[in-house]
């Protein structure tokens, strides 16, 4: 008779872990290498840097009258180059932008003066002429497959011809009527046109709204899932 002998298989104790050793990649920045890293500070300081220069090299800029001027001409540009700015990150453009502004205004007006009605609802159907204007823009780039630089040239020339065209044929001229007499005009002048005093300076309501429509464009834009599809496109 024999007996078979079993062995147990050699168990072997793996060694110690040592101190584990960063490669960098998942080290924390340095709070100053993190801001240099995000794109806004770049733009900041490229703007403190021509401030800056425009405070040593002009001296009535440092007049309060005179940045309060710079700040209202900012305003009216800026508060247009925030929705381009959206469509430029998500790859598109709007070229009618700037033409779009001048129909709203003589829809607004020509809206009011000639059917003699409140300020509001001119200013109401100018919204809505404006919207329009967006989504026919919106709408043809997604059906065609164009360019959006294209479709909104095409829409630049239409509406530089409809401008003159309807003007003209409404109001015998190429310029609206005054409607600073209407009613609404007053309040309407007061939440788009006032001014108000900061240290002896009158400031534009316009800069207001271009802080506000810029944070809300941020907030867009870094904190909603729209926002993330604009970037991701």
């Amino acid at each position: 008779m024999s007996t078979a002998q079993h062995t147990e298989p050699a168990v072997t104790t793996p060694p110690a872990p040592g101190p584990k050793h960063a490669d960098g990649r998942m080290a924390r920045r340095p709070l100053a290498l993190r801001l240099l890293a995000r794109p806004e500070v770049g733009v900041f300081l490229g703007a403190a840097a021509v401030y800056v220069f425009f405070l040593t090299a002009a001296p009535p800029v440092r007049e309060g009258g005179a940045m309060a001027t710079i700040l209202y001409q900012s305003s009216t540009i800026g508060i247009m180059a925030l929705p381009v700015a959206l469509l430029m990150i998500g790859g598109e453009f709007d070229l009618s932008a700037g033409v779009a502004v001048i129909t709203s205004a003589l829809t607004a007006s020509m809206l009011t003066y000639q059917l003699t009605l409140n300020v509001w609802v001119g200013v109401i159907v100018a919204l809505l002429v404006s919207l329009g204007v967006g989504a026919f823009n919106g709408w043809m780039v997604v059906r065609t497959g164009l360019p959006s630089f294209l479709i909104t040239l095409g829409t630049f020339l239409i509406l530089q011809g409809v401008n003159l065209a309807v003007t003209k044929l409404v109001t015998g001229n190429v310029a609206t009527d005054d409607i600073s007499d209407m009613d609404g005009f007053d309040q309407a002048r007061k939440v788009f046109a006032s001014s108000f005093d900061v240290g002896g300076v009158q400031v534009k309501i316009t800069v207001v709204w271009w802080l506000v429509f810029a944070a809300i464009a941020t907030w867009v834009l870094l904190r909603t899932k729209y926002g993330n599809w604009v970037f991701a496109v």
